[in-house]
């Protein structure tokens, strides 16, 4: 049986949707079948094996998306391994060292006893939306901190532990 993966991201200007395609596009790599949609357009879960969730990091919350999908989903996600990342610092950190999950985020984790968490650097570029971004941008503070290798490397562990735990 081939195992069926969502990952469903929460994201403003699309960098978080990038790196869940990218995510996607590895588990695909490794034999699983996988797709990553908008976390605010899926209805069910039941029909994956398997779920990763991803949110931008918004002023220390997670994409607003990204906590709603895990509030209208627990009780299936609690059946199902689950894997969770955010995306955010806007400078070199989160390939430098582990950043913990904001705190809602981490409570969340222990109430679907997730499997993992990651935080990847994130992306904020010209013409992102919203007067903060763009003031962010404005400061000269913004830039691509996306580590794609590391991105890869993380969702090959997920793909293991499916492979080898079903």
């Amino acid at each position: 049986m081939t195992t069926k993966v969502l990952v469903a991201y929460g994201t403003t200007n699309g960098s978080t949707a990038q790196i869940a395609e990218a995510v996607a596009d590895v588990l695909r790599k490794e034999g699983l079948t996988a797709e990553a949609l908008p976390a605010a357009s899926v209805a069910r879960v039941t029909p994956y094996d398997a779920v990763v969730v991803g949110g931008g990091l918004y002023a220390g919350r997670w994409h607003k998306d990204s906590r709603r999908f895990l509030r209208r989903h627990r009780r299936e996600l609690a059946d199902r391994p689950l894997w969770l990342f955010s995306s955010g610092p806007l400078d070199p950190s989160a390939s430098e060292r582990d950043i913990p999950p904001v705190p809602g985020l981490k409570r969340a984790m222990t109430r679907l006893d997730a499997n993992g968490h990651v935080t990847f650097g994130g992306c904020l570029e010209e013409g992102a939306k919203g007067w903060v971004a763009r003031m962010i941008i404005k400061n000269g503070k913004g830039g691509d901190f996306r580590d794609f290798d590391r991105i890869e490397d993380w969702a090959r562990t997920v793909a293991d532990d499916l492979v080898t735990n079903g």
